[in-house]
């Protein structure tokens, strides 16, 4: 059974910085796209930024690009999303998925 464990976000003021990680079991990473989305009360939820495991070519919303970074370590078959230069508008649940599973979704509240 593939499971994804998410942990890290919270609450942090603007400007600063927060790691999620997407941890996967029951299946390979070798192979396979890892995403972040994000949902916003009242807005729907929106793809952050995703990475190929094999190649490590990643894409961003132009929302965050130059903001936050994706990467992966294959040996833990774990995603990573940084997240530096938070602004309010990032406030928001993320979640983490592969294939079509998904993360339990973590809180991360921007705010001063």
């Amino acid at each position: 059974q593939v499971q994804l464990v998410q942990s890290g976000g919270g609450l942090v003021q603007p400007g600063g910085s927060l790691r999620l990680s997407c941890s996967v079991s029951g299946s390979t990473f070798s192979s396979g796209v890892m995403s972040w989305y994000r949902q916003a009360p009242g807005k729907e939820r929106e793809l952050v930024a995703s990475i190929t495991t094999a190649s490590g070519n990643a894409n961003y919303a132009d929302s965050v690009k130059g903001r936050f970074t994706i990467s992966k370590d294959n040996a833990k078959k774990t995603g990573y999303l940084e997240m530096n230069s938070l602004k309010l508008e990032d406030t928001a649940v993320y979640y983490c998925s592969w294939w079509h599973f998904w993360g339990q979704g973590t809180q991360v509240t921007v705010s001063s």
